[in-house]
């Protein structure tokens, strides 16, 4: 698994609140959430997240309501990964259940700023920033996470009876 794309970055404690406002709730069609994603937190986001593009954010990402819609919103946004600090444990589950990658890796969501083009290969668990030329070590995905990841999250696994 290996997702290359530029880094757009946030600070500590994003919540769910904010990564899909809860006025858009009423609907859990990826495509229409994706319209909204992050837009309380950040107006610019939807305008200039392109297919491939990573989050890179502090600690907690993920944090407030349980909701699936959050992970929803931006994996449908075109984000291939978040590379986080920590990420609140509901969270965490709600993205690998849809297919989300996530990842911590709290060095590289540190030193990866904005615009920053990354390379993150989850079958080594290296996080190359190509416009810095640092690289950071994290846990390579287990396969199992691969398969849900791959196959667009777990129900769809289960559906072909990969699990």
């Amino acid at each position: 698994m290996k997702y290359e794309g530029k880094a757009i970055k946030y600070s500590d404690n994003v919540d769910t609140d904010v990564i899909i406002p809860a006025r858009y709730l009423n609907t859990s069609e990826p495509e229409q959430l994706a319209a909204h994603c992050m837009e309380d937190l950040d107006k610019t986001f939807v305008s200039r997240v392109k297919r491939g593009d990573m989050i890179v954010a502090g600690q907690n990402f993920g944090c407030g309501s349980s909701r699936e819609h959050a992970p929803i919103a931006i994996k449908a946004s075109g984000i291939s990964i978040v590379i986080a600090k920590s990420f609140a444990r509901i969270f965490y589950r709600n993205a690998i259940n849809i297919g989300l990658a996530i990842v911590e890796c709290p060095e590289a969501a540190e030193d990866i700023n904005e615009g920053d083009t990354i390379r993150a290969d989850m079958d080594s668990g290296i996080i190359k920033n190509l416009t810095s030329g640092k690289e950071y070590k994290t846990q390579p995905f287990p396969e199992f996470i691969q398969n849900i990841i791959e196959n667009g999250g777990l129900m769809n696994s289960a559906e072909k009876g990969i699990l």
